[in-house]
């Protein structure tokens, strides 16, 4: 198995050296390059091939929220994941990030075991969302006044009796084995219907389908459990 090739975009020097030791120190994946602003970040991102990008939410130039969009709507860079990072898990620009393309995000101060497991998850095409703090940061965002209208594609009401079910768990933050139990589905059935959902609603990963969740009012703020 080829390793997971790594782009770090950090403005800060000593953030992106002490995370290329980290990760290069991992016998899966491999720093490919590194970058200091949005825009070398989305450059490199095609001259590197890399299969993900740890990007910080505020760079110079370009911010990072910029940097995944100009990312996520690259055909060429269909592959490439982002994993934002931010120093605090209330950064309400998350929200953003995961509207612009990201599949998940963790804190700055994140132990290096785990820094390590969310490349892998998120390389592996799965969310990284905590559940009961993601939903709170969505639903606060999407209910500021200044909030951005929800995404012209297409919602929920695409969507079977059932999709909807299976929506609005993922939403809550279940993975496929736990919405099948919830459900009685087999895991295959589960798996299935999230990628259907995906197709119709044009969502890269199971972080837009969150967003779509949330932004359509299937999921609300006290209703997740978390």
């Amino acid at each position: 198995m080829s390793a997971i090739r790594v782009l770090l975009a950090d403005d800060q020097t000593l953030v992106r050296a002490s995370f290329a030791m980290l990760v290069d120190s991992a016998p899966d994946m491999e720093v490919v390059g590194q970058a200091g602003t949005g825009r070398a970040a989305v450059e490199l991102a095609r001259s590197a091939r890399a299969d993900l990008v740890v990007m910080d939410v505020r760079m110079p130039e370009l911010d990072g929220i910029g940097a995944t969009r100009l990312i996520a709507a690259d055909e060429d860079l269909a592959g490439v994941r982002v994993l934002v990072l931010t120093t605090y898990d209330t950064d309400e620009h998350v929200v953003e990030a995961l509207r612009a393309g990201a599949s998940g995000f963790v804190v700055k101060d994140i132990r290096p075991a785990e820094l390590l497991d969310a490349i892998r998850t998120v390389a592996a095409g799965e969310a990284l969302l905590s559940p009961g703090p993601t939903a709170r940061l969505i639903a606060r965002v999407l209910a500021a006044p200044e909030a951005p209208a929800a995404r012209s594609a297409g919602g929920p009401d695409e969507l079977s009796e059932r999709e909807r079910q299976v929506l609005a768990l993922v939403a809550r933050g279940l993975n496929n084995a736990e919405i099948a139990e919830a459900l009685g589905l087999s895991p295959l059935t589960a798996k299935t219907h999230v990628s259907r959902i995906m197709g119709k609603l044009a969502a890269r990963d199971r972080a837009q389908l969150v967003i779509i969740a949330y932004e359509s009012g299937l999921v609300r703020a006290g209703a997740t459990g978390g």
